[in-house]
């Protein structure tokens, strides 16, 4: 994959109208909103798409994946409630521009993705080591991370088929995850608050279309 790491003063540019599209759309974060106006999305996409890079859609990346439009990446972080130094979970790196959004508000990412290919994609892209903040794993979300657990929030960035009861065990009582839910064309977005008695609190959102959330690695399937 060939990228561009040239960024412009039109890249800029775009990316300052595509903040007020999403402050019109309804996201009210700032911290969200400077973080997308701060990270280049064209350096998440092949040479030839950077002037693509900012409209509000999403792009297929390698083996099948996408990278969310700005809109719902923004929407998803909006509901997480993100604060500095929050250690958070993300399952599905993907492109890995989530993650970034993630370690530009100053949060401590740790991500994992299913599919080796997009890992090793990863670990070559040298834009990521700017964020020491931000560590990538290969393996299968629904186990997440135990070694580095409690997290203080989970977000998952595929469609889920039910809200994965072992990510709920790696949140910090207070935590909150958030997770389009269902198995159908469409999910929920849903937001879960883990109460100190261990209860949850389910909150619903708008329907949005992700691909699916499967399990174990990219060499075996669920």
């Amino acid at each position: 994959m060939t990228r561009q790491y040239k960024d412009e003063f039109k890249h800029k540019g775009l990316r300052r109208k595509l903040v007020e599209q999403l402050r019109e759309k309804g996201i009210s974060d700032e911290q969200v909103l400077a973080a997308i106006g701060n990270i280049p999305r064209h350096f998440f996409l092949e040479v030839g798409l950077d002037l693509y890079a900012y409209e509000d859609r999403a792009f297929s990346i390698a083996e099948g994946q996408t990278i969310s439009q700005p809109y719902t990446v923004a929407y998803q972080t909006q509901l997480l409630q993100v604060r500095p130094h929050d250690r958070i979970l993300e399952v599905g790196t993907g492109s890995a521009y989530q993650a970034v959004i993630l370690a530009e508000m100053g949060a401590e990412v740790y991500s994992i993705e299913r599919q080796k290919k997009l890992t090793e994609i990863n670990q070559k892209f040298t834009y990521l080591l700017d964020f020491p903040n931000l560590r990538l794993f290969y393996g299968d979300g629904y186990d997440g991370l135990t070694a580095y657990a409690p997290f203080d929030k989970v977000i998952i960035t595929a469609g889920a088929p039910y809200i994965p009861p072992k990510l709920i065990d790696q949140l910090k009582t207070g935590g909150v995850m958030v997770v389009p839910v269902d198995e159908n064309e469409t999910q929920r977005m849903k937001r879960i608050t883990k109460a100190e008695d261990g209860s949850l609190k389910e909150e619903s959102f708008e329907e949005f279309s992700f691909v699916p959330m499967l399990g174990f690695t990219s060499d075996r399937t669920r």
